[in-house]
């Protein structure tokens, strides 16, 4: 009599014929969480920074800059959980943040224009100088460089595009005259957009800082922009390398 395979067997053949398909999709949805979703990852730091952008170009009511600052108190802690910061950095950088979120609770109840406006300005600006130095240094003292270090490494220039328009703003908001002279004084969209412009030496020129020191200020941002990609960027994109999969034995791409 034919003996019968056993069930077990016979059951993962029929019901999960699909089974080695659906394991490399898991593996990679949960690669992508981890990546984008982690408070340990660079890729979380990423996304709010385009969250802020998106907020701070989108949204022109008089309490958006308030709201912008709400959005960095996150992004900043989220940078210093990811960069592994120093304890004490933390305590100094946890004290500021509290102070700016105070600041900028207050100023949602403020009506009209905030006087303010200078003041929470450059507190924005500093948040996110203070993040570039951060991540710049974890990953200088990373002993292998993947895709975290490239993460990093785009999140601190964006930071620095993010840093110089609050900057402009702030300068405009405490300097006598238009920021861009007969262009108007300038909104937080129009300063994001002469920022990153500037930074990638993109220069449209139909927005021009009418004086000193916003005129200093875009040549600082130029020098820092192209100093950042030919250095940490171009360093980190030549060196990064795919990981390779188990298995597969090596071929002439990996070592090169």
């Amino acid at each position: 009599m034919p003996r019968r395979p056993a069930s077990g067997v016979l059951e993962s053949v029929v019901d999960y014929p699909d089974e080695h398909v659906q394991r490399p999709r898991r593996r990679r949805t949960r690669r992508l969480r981890d990546v984008f979703g982690s408070p340990d990852s660079y890729g979380l730091v990423l996304v709010l920074i385009l969250v802020t952008y998106a907020v701070s170009a989108t949204v022109t009511a008089t309490w958006a800059l308030s709201l912008v600052l709400f959005v960095q108190i996150g992004t900043i802690w989220t940078t210093l959980h990811a960069s592994q910061a120093r304890r004490r950095l933390r305590a100094v950088a946890s004290a500021v943040l509290v102070a700016s979120a105070a600041v900028a609770f207050l100023q949602l109840f403020v009506p009209g224009e905030p006087p303010g406006g200078g003041l929470i300005a450059v507190t924005c600006g500093l948040l996110y100088l203070i993040a570039p130095g951060v991540i710049v240094r974890h990953l200088v003292l990373r002993p292998a460089v993947d895709i975290e270090t490239l993460l990093g490494a785009i999140a601190a220039y964006l930071m620095l595009g993010m840093a110089f328009a609050f900057a402009y703003q702030a300068v405009g908001a405490l300097q006598h005259g238009p920021f861009f002279g007969t262009q108007g004084e300038g909104n937080i969209s129009q300063d994001l957009f002469f920022s990153f412009t500037t930074l990638t030496t993109t220069g449209y020129g139909n927005l021009v800082p009418a004086k000193n020191p916003g005129q200093s200020l875009a040549v600082t941002e130029m020098l820092f922009g192209q100093l950042f990609l030919v250095t940490a960027v171009a360093k980190v994109v030549n060196a990064v390398r795919p990981t390779r999969v188990r298995g597969r034995p090596p071929t002439d791409d990996d070592s090169r």
